[in-house]
């Protein structure tokens, strides 16, 4: 990852790629608004990551460990989750220092807004 990328992975800038969703911008994609959560996660951004989850399955709070180091994102499969969707899944490695998190994240449209439902760890 040079400098200037995105921590999701991606070339952009994280300004140009998950910043701006960040910043208040809707995700377009059920991929798109993963690869953001991994950059909140990697940013610390926990705020994001509640308004970005589902209301029936998120957390009261929600507190990050500032020790964490994520250190890449690899999206494995996609499943639905484009604009003609209401519903998509989105398998992924997140690597951290130390090991990885192999998830299949559930993802569903809520007032036309893409938000995180829950996931389960395949092996």
């Amino acid at each position: 990852m040079t400098p200037l990328s995105c921590p999701c992975g991606r070339t952009e800038s994280y300004d140009a790629c998950c910043g701006r969703f960040h910043a208040g911008a809707a995700a377009p994609t059920a991929e798109a608004l993963m690869r953001s959560r991994y950059s909140a996660f990697v940013k610390g951004d926990a705020g994001y990551l509640l308004r970005t989850w589902h209301p029936r399955t998120r957390p009261e709070r929600l507190e990050l460990d500032p020790r964490m180091r994520w250190t890449g994102l690899e999206i494995l499969d996609v499943t639905g989750g484009s604009a003609f969707h209401g519903t998509g899944t989105v398998t992924f490695r997140a690597s951290y220092r130390g090991g990885s998190l192999h998830e299949r994240s559930r993802f569903e449209r809520v007032d036309g807004a893409w938000v995180y439902v829950d996931g389960d760890f395949p092996e």
